[in-house]
């Protein structure tokens, strides 16, 4: 059988009651009358047959009956407040907001977003690009992906793609007569050098790879010098030359026959991409949903 409840009323009349240790101001609290805050607790007492409440030298104390019944109490609230929560995240309108770096927006996501608005067209992406760390919470930031190492202070953090380079180029280049059948042979073209300001010391460059390779005839400082990802890459399509370049960042192109892989040498880098949001992010359903469609379109594609 269901247990009857007493009105809602009087339990929060005894919740405040016992937290204020006074039922003035429980009905301060309440924004009702001493009075009626009394009244309340006399009628709950009397449905739960029990005293609540007792006075020891001017001050509201609890009796025994009131010490066991005010956990329960205080549980039940905070399970409504939850529920009230939750249920306004859930309706909560506007943009889905995303924190993005310029060349991961444009060469990564850009390509594929249209498969999640054909999917969820309901939900509105605002994208910010930027290569600074900033404070999601400050910003009003749902949800981005970072470039880095991780473990993001305040930040729920997972990875998404972990980060290679390996040298590409457009097809076209490998047309002009200049033959590209050993490393040694990039003596021949202009190194495409990734510069960004997000990288660190350990992350593999053209001196890196071309010592990997042996092929200590080419100058590992020759050549272009950008500081985007993107900005390189693009350079490599147009033909400008070969860039050492992020395998995370190059699988549209290269699906699309815009680059080649010229060697099988792939040096692997600390650094990834990640996916961050705020803990308050995990009660909102559209920030769930697009962390869950970026795991699939990871799953999703083919490795360069």
């Amino acid at each position: 059988m269901q247990t009857r409840l007493p009105p809602l009323n009087s339990l929060r009349a005894f919740e405040a009651s016992a937290r204020h240790r006074s039922f003035t101001r429980a009905a301060e609290e309440m924004n009702v009358t001493p009075a009626a805050i009394s009244h309340q607790i006399k009628g709950l007492e009397e449905t739960l047959g029990a005293r609540l409440f007792r006075r020891a030298k001017g001050t509201l104390m609890l009796t025994e009956e009131g010490q066991r019944l005010l956990p329960g109490v205080r549980k039940g609230f905070a399970a409504f407040a939850e529920a009230m929560e939750n249920f306004a995240l859930y309706h909560q309108t506007g943009p889905l907001n995303v924190a993005l770096t310029p060349s991961f927006a444009a060469k990564w996501l850009i390509p594929r977003i249209e498969h999640f608005n054909a999917r969820h067209p309901e939900i509105d992406i605002r994208i910010t690009t930027t290569m600074e760390l900033i404070d999601y919470e400050r910003e009003g930031v749902d949800i981005g992906v970072r470039f880095g190492r991780g473990g993001y202070t305040d930040l729920v953090t997972k990875l998404l793609l972990a980060s290679e380079v390996t040298p590409v180029c457009s097809p076209q280049l490998l047309k002009g007569g200049k033959p590209m059948e050993k490393p040694a042979d990039l003596a021949r073209f202009t190194l495409l050098h990734d510069e960004s300001p997000l990288l660190d010391e350990t992350h593999p460059n053209w001196a890196m790879w071309l010592k990997a390779a042996n092929a200590d005839n080419v100058d590992a400082s020759h050549g272009l010098h950008f500081d985007n990802a993107s900005a390189c890459i693009n350079a490599a399509i147009e033909g400008v030359g070969v860039a050492l370049a992020r395998t995370a960042l190059i699988g549209n192109d290269i699906a699309a026959g815009l680059l080649v892989k010229l060697f099988e040498l792939s040096l692997p880098s600390h650094l990834g991409y990640y996916v961050v949001y705020p803990k308050r992010s995990e009660k909102l359903p559209k920030v769930m949903i697009f962390r869950d469609w970026l795991f699939e379109e990871v799953r999703a594609q083919p490795a360069p």
